[in-house]
């Protein structure tokens, strides 16, 4: 209890929401599967909650100049963690096929993968425009999955489908971006 104490107050609040988005996963999907009423609603709140925390911390690390090594590795699993489950829970509800979720899911592992690697040459790979704008169109892709189209499928619209399409293709893109930028890295293995 003493050492909770002393690493929570030791710990800066860019670190802290971090851990909020961590310890929200199991409440989303809890939320995801459960069979209450408006369940999504409450779900696609916590699951935008969660994903403002990445933004935020961010940002309150570098203005409070609270960036650590601690937050550094933490950030990008907590937002690995967060889509991954979500889009496996998705899957699992049939809302989202797997193959789109293996694609999504894979191109993380590659990435991370290229991550671990530079960091053995003591090089760090910090997330690129087209990673940022990959984030934001899953984000919205997977909170339309999660509200069930809401309230595009009042007017017919199939926004979930056309919004988890053009997030698939710009994962697959901006993980060829990072690829091709990490080519001559991966070469000299």
């Amino acid at each position: 209890m003493i050492l909770r104490g002393i690493f929570m107050k030791k710990m800066g609040l860019a670190n802290k929401l971090t851990l909020l988005r961590i310890f929200l996963i199991p409440v989303i999907i809890i939320v995801m599967l459960s069979n209450l009423e408006n369940s999504y609603i409450v779900a696609a709140v916590l699951f935008i909650t969660a994903a403002l925390t990445d933004k935020l911390d961010g940002y309150i690390a570098r203005s409070r100049n609270e960036i650590t090594k601690f937050g550094k590795l933490i950030d990008p699993i907590a937002d690995k963690l967060l889509v991954t489950a979500t889009l496996i829970i998705l899957v699992e509800l049939g809302k989202l096929p797997a193959w789109i979720a293996i694609i999504i899911i894979g191109r993380e592992f590659v990435v991370t993968g290229i991550r671990m690697l530079a960091l053995t040459e003591g090089v760090i790979i910090s997330a690129s425009n087209l990673g940022k704008l990959k984030t934001f169109t899953q984000i919205i892709a997977i909170c339309s999955l999660i509200l069930n189209n809401y309230p595009f499928n009042l007017i017919n619209i199939p926004f979930s489908s056309i919004s988890m399409f053009v997030a698939l293709v710009i994962t697959i893109i901006s993980g060829l971006d990072y690829i091709y930028k990490s080519r001559q890295l991966i070469y000299n293995i």
